[in-house]
């Protein structure tokens, strides 16, 4: 069974940034994600990196703004967020796919309850 717990989130102002973290327990050696929701639309991909190759793939509206690093040793992964901007507000969710890393939600088993990051104009 896997656990994952988001922390890191708050209210920032545009231009600012925020550091999300995301605890693993369990079966943890896999690809990580990590997913957005904004109030009244669809849950969207954000980044993904693999288990061990540092590969890493992100939506195109926050390439060059956020990066997605672990530390397997911590069994953590976050989510640097600079320049945000307020349509980065949303629900951050982490998850771990069986699969690698992946775009789709249907790739993650595992997720996180979630964090609030609302950016302010």
């Amino acid at each position: 069974q896997v656990h994952l717990v988001e922390s890191g989130g708050g209210l920032v102002q545009a231009g600012g940034s925020v550091q999300l973290s995301c605890a693993a327990s369990g079966r943890t050696s896999y690809a990580m994600g990590w997913f957005r929701q904004a109030a009244g639309k669809e849950r969207e991909f954000v980044a993904a990196i693999s288990r061990s190759d540092g590969n890493t793939l992100y939506t195109d509206s926050v390439k060059g703004r956020f990066t997605i690093s672990r530390d397997n040793a911590k069994n953590t992964v976050y989510l640097q967020m600079n320049s945000l901007k307020p349509e980065d507000t949303a629900v951050y969710y982490c998850a771990l796919s069986l699969l690698g890393t992946s775009y789709s939600s249907w790739n993650y088993a595992y997720w996180g309850q979630g964090t609030q990051v609302t950016v302010s104009s």
